[in-house]
């Protein structure tokens, strides 16, 4: 059953991914078109600094539950590769438990402040008119998604180590 859930936590995981990835030609060719009409002595369209704003938000949030199931985030094991597996398994799950409710924290925070600006109806006036809960939409979301990609480390699923914490590294 946990499988199951995995398989389809990594669906939603790489559909989001790929979402931030289709964000990048687009931010890109609003951007060419942005300088290259401001180079031609024209006035450019107002929202695309407001609009690639977003997007780089999008991008970082929607990506990042697929970084923390790829093993992309940023992990330094020098330490714990030179610890006995009597420290080094349950220092790793107390990692991922922390790293886990810190990321379910931020995702309850960030849905306090979206449904705040959402009931509000308050509206981000810059370029062009965006509502304000637009802006922490993905925030909730993709901290949930992470703190279950973390969960999945904690129960066992998976490791988020280069090597199996089981594995013995005691000849160091």
């Amino acid at each position: 059953m946990l499988e199951a859930f995995d398989r389809q936590l990594g669906i939603i995981v790489r559909a989001l991914a790929w979402f931030a990835c289709a964000l990048i030609p687009c931010m890109f060719t609003m951007i060419v078109i942005d300088v290259s009409i401001r180079s031609l002595g024209f006035r450019p369209p107002l929202f695309t600094s407001s609009v690639v704003e977003y997007a780089l938000l999008y991008l970082a949030m929607c990506s990042a539950p697929w970084l923390a199931r790829e093993k992309g985030h940023v992990v330094i094991e020098a330490l714990i590769t030179v610890m006995p597996n009597f420290i080094r398994v349950p220092l790793a799950k107390i990692v991922y438990l922390t790293t886990a409710l810190a990321c379910f924290l931020f995702a309850y925070l960030c849905w306090g402040i979206f449904a705040d600006y959402w009931v509000g109806g308050e509206l981000d006036v810059r370029g062009v008119d965006m509502p304000y809960w637009l802006q922490f939409l993905p925030l909730p979301i993709c901290f949930a998604l992470v703190g279950l990609e973390f969960i999945m480390y904690l129960i066992g699923l998976r490791s988020y180590y280069s090597y199996d914490l089981g594995e013995v590294k005691d000849e160091l």
